[in-house]
């Protein structure tokens, strides 16, 4: 014997939509703030991403400097003791510049930039203990006019260029011939330096040029283009930088 099954009413299926409803909202809810849990974990993951990858870049820098000065320093002084021995009239002057230059080693150099006038002072004082030392043998020019508004870069980033000119370079004709340029335009900076040179088959300038190109890529990676050339009797290096205002 069958009973009489009753048709489901409105009010049943009212019900049961918001059932169905509640579940959903309560679903999405839940969904979101998954998602939102999860979001946050992926940003704080990236922050200690972001750190480790800083800290390992400051670290490369720490060490691409530790290796620049010392080798800075042991021509500047190897220049010096030889002075020393012959007891020559310069030698108190290689010291007041020397001193110059070891106050912006020690002290503006662990700042992360510095006006371009201060690195192009530092380069003239280098090129000045240089010139006592190659006397009548030595030909310099050198140019900086336009750069005379303020404009910032990191330390130490042309004078390693300056510096293996000089010990690279060789005596031609009677001279060590290098030229100095730079250039600026808003906040390009268009460094030139070419030097006498004796084309060989080694790899010319060591490693103080392999240190300059990687403090280049970490300090103003897609901000500068290096070109570097050489021909039987010179050595050219380019270098243009975008930097900032002080």
């Amino acid at each position: 014997m069958f009973t009489r099954v009753e048709s489901l009413s409105r009010n049943t299926l009212f019900i049961i939509a918001c059932v169905y409803l509640v579940v959903i909202v309560v679903s999405a809810f839940k969904l979101l703030k998954l998602n939102l849990e999860q979001s946050n974990y992926n940003a704080e993951l990236e922050a200690k991403i972001l750190e480790a990858q800083l800290k390992l870049k400051e670290q490369e820098l720490n060490y691409l400097k530790m290796q620049i000065h010392p080798h800075f320093l042991f021509n500047t002084l190897n220049t010096m003791y030889g002075f020393a021995l012959k007891k020559a009239e310069q030698t108190p002057e290689m010291i007041l510049k020397l001193s110059n230059l070891l106050d912006y080693l020690l002290y503006q150099v662990d700042k992360p930039q510095v006006e371009l006038t201060e690195e192009i002072n530092h380069i003239k004082d280098y090129i000045s203990l240089e010139q006592l030392r190659f006397r009548d043998t030595l030909h310099v020019t050198f140019n900086s006019e336009s750069c005379t508004d303020i404009i910032s870069i990191a330390p130490m980033l042309f004078l390693p260029f300056v510096e293996n000119s000089f010990k690279h370079g060789k005596i031609i004709d009677g001279k060590l011939s290098i030229a100095i340029s730079f250039e600026c335009k808003g906040n390009t900076i268009n460094f030139i330096i070419t030097n006498s040179h004796e084309k060989s088959q080694s790899q010319p300038h060591g490693i103080g040029l392999e240190n300059i190109k990687k403090r280049l890529e970490l300090l103003y990676k897609d901000q500068y283009s290096l070109d570097i050339s050489e021909t039987h009797n010179s050595f050219h290096v380019q270098l243009k930088l975008e930097a900032s205002n002080g």
